[in-house]
This record gives structure tokens, sequence and C-alpha cells, in this order.
């Protein structure tokens, strides 16, 4: 029989997301957008919560809690709903970890987990996305040559999150120029790498809160035993459908908020002598808001699962949960500014910030992991 009540950590993590995203998160979100940052402190509240670290190895310093797809979705997902930028940030040290926890060398881990399980935010990040109106993941245009006792790299990156600040990197790169899922390999890259050359920030539609940069790799020298799992590589379809699962939730989350909030003020605003949420198209606009959310969610959940048990399909439904929630943030996030009318366009009220963010998710390719 399928079930889908969390298990008593689960929930505790979930409630312990929700309660930060409701308390630091949701009251800074305004000003954050306005002032394109993300405070500080916030990072560091998120950090000392253990929301990347915690499942990091005892071995290595960490909590030693049990990873999950499903645990890190319900987590994304409540972060998101405070607010879409601030939590990119905070889980961007994911990014970096969560595949040299699972993929990497022994040395690898020796060197680089015990640096996420200090007591300060680390600043830390992987480059995916390609700035080419065809990027695919199976063809990345950033290409790696192997030369001598190393890599070269050549490319250019963007939408890396706190990619002009961070202090490690995961580059990817696809082997020799071929295409294919098997050839794209992971390169460890420290800050200020000969060849690893930061752009300026980028002025994005939405997330504006948070750093987002071009890089430009030109003839990056990486060691041969920079490359993530050596010789042996990594399973990189496995490391695109766990970021797929995070930016699912990380949709239900923006889109919720955006339905919750035209819900209550639906109720609220009277207009010919009734709250406009008797009007039956008001009604029938919340309704499918409301399911729609749950399915995306639901295709979230499942993919996660799935990927956890490590089932065969994962990837192709880790592929269609993200594929649908792509579309249906726009279209929830689109539907709660109308319901707000006039007021909708208005900074004031969160709703047209929620439509921007919500737009960027076919965009935000490699941006999230759980």
């Amino acid at each position: 029989m399928v079930s889908f009540m969390p298990s008593e950590d689960q929930k505790m993590i979930q409630d312990m997301a929700r309660d930060f995203a409701v308390n630091e998160l949701r009251p800074k979100a305004h000003d954050c957008d306005e002032k394109d940052t993300v405070p500080e402190a916030t990072l560091q509240a998120g950090w000392e919560l253990g929301m990347v670290n915690a499942v990091i190895p005892e071995k290595y310093g960490g909590a030693g809690m049990e990873r999950s797809a499903v645990t890190g979705a319900l987590m994304a997902e409540e972060l998101a709903w405070g607010d879409l930028s601030m939590a990119m940030a905070l889980l961007a040290p994911a990014l970096f970890a969560y595949p040299v926890m699972e993929f990497g060398t022994d040395p690898q881990k020796d060197k680089y987990l015990p640096k996420f399980c200090g007591g300060k935010y680390l600043k830390a990040t992987s480059a995916l996305v390609e700035p080419y109106f065809n990027f695919d993941l199976s063809s990345l245009k950033t290409k790696a040559e192997k030369k001598g006792n190393g890599y070269l790299i050549n490319g250019d990156k963007c939408l890396v999150p706190i990619g002009l600040n961070a202090e490690l990197y995961l580059v990817w790169a696809s082997l020799e120029g071929k295409p294919g899922y098997e050839n794209v390999a992971g390169f460890i890259v420290e800050k200020g790498a000969a060849g690893l050359k930061l752009g300026e920030r980028e002025k994005n539609m939405g997330i504006k809160a948070l750093e987002t940069a071009e890089l430009k790799l030109e003839n990056l020298q990486v060691p041969v035993e920079n490359r993530l799992g050596g010789e042996a590589g990594c399973d990189f379809k496995r490391v695109a459908a766990l970021s797929w699962v995070a930016q699912t939730a990380l949709a239900a989350g923006v889109a919720r908020s955006s339905f919750e909030y035209g819900r209550d003020y639906a109720k609220e605003r009277v207009a010919f002598g009734e709250p406009i949420a008797h009007r039956q198209a008001i009604a029938f606009m919340l309704a499918e808001m409301g399911w729609e959310v749950d399915a995306a969610r639901l295709l979230g959940w499942e993919a996660a699962w799935k990927l956890d048990v490590k089932k065969p399909d994962a990837f192709k439904d880790a592929y269609l949960a993200k594929l649908y929630a792509d579309q249906m943030a726009v279209w929830v996030t689109d539907c709660g500014l109308q319901i707000l009318g006039g007021h909708g366009y208005i900074r004031e009220h969160p709703v047209e910030m929620w439509l921007r963010n919500g737009r960027g998710f076919a965009a935000f390719e490699g941006m999230a992991i759980v």
C-alpha cells in the first residue's frame, strides 16, 4: 500500500524548515529582493541548523544523519515557500558537498567534506548551466581534455549560485567534447585557480537576492586527482535526477506561496457585497491552482523515493516531474497575480516576485540538489 506519511525524522526536518521559513525567510523576502542581497546572518543561521552538513558522515565531522532525496525535497519546498533566493543560497553548498560525498574518492572526501562541518557557512557551489540557447545537459560545450597528469578545461558557465565569492566549485564538463551523459564529468576547482575567471554578477528578472555569476574557463588546469570520482568518474545521470527533484520541490514551494496568498486574499477582498472567493471564476481558479501544486509535489516525491531506493526509472520520473513543475510554477504564480487584480502588479504584494521567480525554473538546471 502506498503511504505518503513522513517518518518522525522527516517530520522533524520539515517542521524545522517550515519554522525557519516562517520566522526568518518570509519576513525578509521583500527587502532582500529589493536590495539584491541575502543577509549573511540568515545563511549562518541556516547553516547552524544543519540544513546541508547534517547528512555528512560522522567520520568527517558531520552529524551522520541519513541522506534521503525525499527528506531533501520536504525541506526544500518549505524553504522555497519562505523565499526562493534565500533557499537556493542556503542549499548551494550541497551542490558541491553531496556529489563529493556520494561519488568522491576517499582522498577527495577526506580533504573536502570536513570543510563543511565547521561552524561557519561555507561558500561552495557548482557550475553547470551554459549561456547558449541550445544548452543540453548531455552535450556540454565546456570541454575537458586530458593533458598529461591532468585535464585542461575550456568553456563558459552562467547562473552559478554564489559564484563570485565561492571557496569551492564543482565544474561540469564533457570529456574530450563527447556527447552523452556518460561523458559528463565533475572537476573540483578551488578559488583563485589559474584559468578560472569570474564575470560580473548577473542581473536576473527573478531570484534577485541570490548572487549568480558567469564563469569563464580559459585553459583551466585541473590535476587528475581533482576529477570527481577519479578515473572512474561519477554517475552524472543520478546527479541530474537529484537536481531535478530539488527543483521540483522548490517550484512547489514558490507556487504554494502564491496559491495560499491568493486564496486568503480572495476570502478577505469584498466586491459587490461578497468576498471574491465566492465568484465561480475565482473559486475554480484557486481549486485548479491547489491541485496543480499537489500534482507537482507528488511527482517529485515519487521520483525522490525511486532515487532513494535506486529504481531504474528514477531518472525518467525525475525529468518528467521537473518538466511538469516548470510549467506549473509559471501558471500558478500567474494566477496568483491575477486574483489580486491591479494590486498584484504592485511590489508591496509578493505575488509579482513569486511570478518572476517561478518563471525562471525552466532555466534553473543544476542550481539545487537533494
